[in-house]
């Protein structure tokens, strides 16, 4: 490897990281509800935080709302928001709860380096809580797959 090559690793890697870390799409916004982090972490789970708040992924297939088709909402499980009709659901077979379509302004999309690599991070409209990605590989009519983190929603039956 020759110094050029080197040096020009180094600063698309430099210029990943500033892209990375100032990220309008990361920035704290101000959204309708919020608490503190110590509110959060008293409202929700551990994993419900890790998830909501930080950015986690839960391990595919720990959902049981995999399992669930009963007609309802799926909603945001820090705030309660509804944000995917049980209409919109599939089994996309990836392991987490999946559909076609939020509910009309129940989601906001910012764009997530964190694998290295541009995905479209899904978080809540509401109270800004991560609820999973977005992906191009969806069933028809969208053709978007809303891929969530099960512990990310909550299920309010018809």
């Amino acid at each position: 490897m020759n110094r050029r090559w080197f040096l020009g690793g180094v600063a698309a890697g430099a210029v990943a990281l500033v892209l990375w870390r100032f990220d309008p799409g990361r920035a704290e916004a101000a959204y309708p509800f919020s608490l503190s982090d110590a509110q959060w972490r008293k409202r929700l789970s551990p994993w419900a935080y890790k998830v909501l708040r930080q950015q986690a992924t839960e391990p595919p297939f720990s959902s049981p709302l995999n399992r669930e088709h009963r007609a309802g909402a799926f909603a945001c499980a820090g705030c309660a928001l509804p944000v995917f009709s049980s209409k919109t659901k599939f089994d996309s077979g990836t392991g987490w709860p999946s559909f076609t379509a939020p509910l009309r302004k129940a989601v906001g999309t910012s764009r997530d380096f964190d694998l290295g690599y541009v995905r479209t991070e899904v978080h809540c409209a509401r109270c800004g809580g991560h609820l999973g990605h977005v992906f191009d590989d969806g069933p028809p009519p969208t053709g978007k797959r809303y891929c969530m983190n099960g512990v990310a929603l909550s299920f309010q039956p018809a």
